[in-house]
């Protein structure tokens, strides 16, 4: 017999029950890769099981590789966390530092790289050949709000029944567009005929970071003349109480 368990040959209970050990542990290995029971988190203070450590002080200082129980030691009389910060080192590299604001830093900072980041955005705009003055105008105005945001904008000329033996009028729309946002967008990609559309994409001359800069410039300027307006109209109404308080006239006491 040739299989799994012919081949640890001898007592069958054993057989199975290594059979059994062997299925139980690469379960738990698939259950690894699949990201169940690793964690991202570097190990700290009694969870790093090595018997030395390469310590590094609160300062950055290299203290040197001292045992285990040192660094816990100085840990707790530092008030401060030991944290595994390469576990891969021989032996292990961990340093002296208050996990707790650590995090808390760190997460601070992806925050703000995460809200600094510029996400390439291409837009859309669909026009008809045959468009009217007043549309034109409106989905004009749109192209525009994107280019300054910094976006890319994809204009879609649809044709319709006869209008496809026209492509002249969607070319003609288009470079009219073009000419129209050119202080704010260039032509990336020319039209060309896809079918019943026909397509132009535009670019911003401004990168999407300069124009997010630019609104949160002009977003905190709003802030600032709004609190100065109001801060104007507090100290107007304040200047006005005093004054009706000085007109009053004063009140004589009655004659008994």
């Amino acid at each position: 017999m040739c299989s799994v368990r012919g081949i640890f040959c001898g007592s069958g209970a054993v057989g199975l029950d290594v059979i059994r050990r062997y299925a139980a542990v690469r379960q738990a290995v698939a259950w690894c890769y699949r990201g169940g029971s690793i964690s991202a988190e570097p190990r700290i203070n009694d969870r790093i099981r090595v018997p030395e450590v390469r310590l590094v002080g609160p300062s950055g200082e290299q203290v040197g590789i001292v045992p285990l129980a040192k660094a816990l030691e100085l840990a707790q009389e530092y008030d401060l966390d030991l944290v595994e910060v390469a576990a891969t080192a021989r032996p292990p590299v961990c340093k002296l530092m208050d996990y707790g604001k650590f995090k808390y830093e760190s997460a601070m900072k992806a925050r703000e790289a995460r809200k600094n980041q510029a996400h390439t955005v291409i837009k859309e705009m669909k026009l008809r050949p045959k468009i009217d003055p007043h549309d034109y105008d409106t989905k004009k105005g749109h192209v525009v709000r994107f280019l300054k945001q910094g976006d890319k904008v994809k204009i879609t000329i649809m044709f319709r029944g006869r209008e496809q033996s026209r492509p002249e009028l969607g070319f003609r729309l288009l470079q009219r567009l073009a000419s129209d946002v050119e202080d704010l967008g260039f032509i990336e990609s020319n039209p060309k005929q896809d079918g019943r559309n026909m397509i132009m994409v535009l670019g911003p001359h401004k990168k999407k970071t300069e124009a997010m800069a630019e609104a949160r410039e002009a977003q905190a300027a709003r802030k600032a003349e709004r609190q100065g307006s109001s801060d104007a109209a507090s100290e107007g109404e304040t200047a006005e109480a005093q004054a009706d308080a000085a007109e009053a006239p004063a009140e004589t006491p009655s004659e008994a």
